[in-house]
């Protein structure tokens, strides 16, 4: 299918409204597809990521790579990563008020250098994208 407005554009990706409150989201460059499901409490069946989870998601998974890009860059010794994730929800308006991420990292490294990474993860551009109503609690815990 496609969009006039989007005649003089190259989409990054394309979703497909899939019936039962699920839709699928295809990367065009690659092909790779996320599906995803209206949570449970919002009337779905929460078979698959909601598109909040996804928010949530994509600030981990933008932190994690920057800082593995920093740490290249300078020759850090950054690893392994790994994120828990808790996503906070308000009600009235129905929305995201919070991500928390709880991070541990594996690597022989300085203050400077964990400094440096935290800095790093802070400053993604998903980070930098969401509204500053919604509370980003990072913890780092060096393994």
């Amino acid at each position: 299918m496609h969009y006039d407005y989007l005649s003089n554009m190259n989409p990054t990706l394309t979703v497909h409204y899939l019936g039962d409150l699920r839709c699928r989201g295809t990367h065009i460059s690659s092909g790779q597809t996320v599906a995803t499901d209206a949570p449970t409490d919002n009337n779905g069946k929460g078979e698959s990521f909601s598109p909040t989870d996804l928010l949530c998601t994509s600030l981990a998974t933008c932190m994690l790579p920057l800082m593995g890009i920093t740490a290249e860059k300078k020759g850090l010794a950054f690893t392994d990563a790994r994120c828990s994730v808790i996503k906070v929800m308000a009600s009235e308006p129905r929305r995201v008020t919070a991500v928390k991420i709880a991070m541990t990292i594996t690597g022989d490294l300085s203050e400077r250098d964990k400094t440096v990474l935290e800095n790093a993860a802070k400053t993604c551009p998903v980070a930098r994208s969401l509204h500053p109503d919604i509370e980003q609690d990072v913890t780092f815990t060096y393994a």
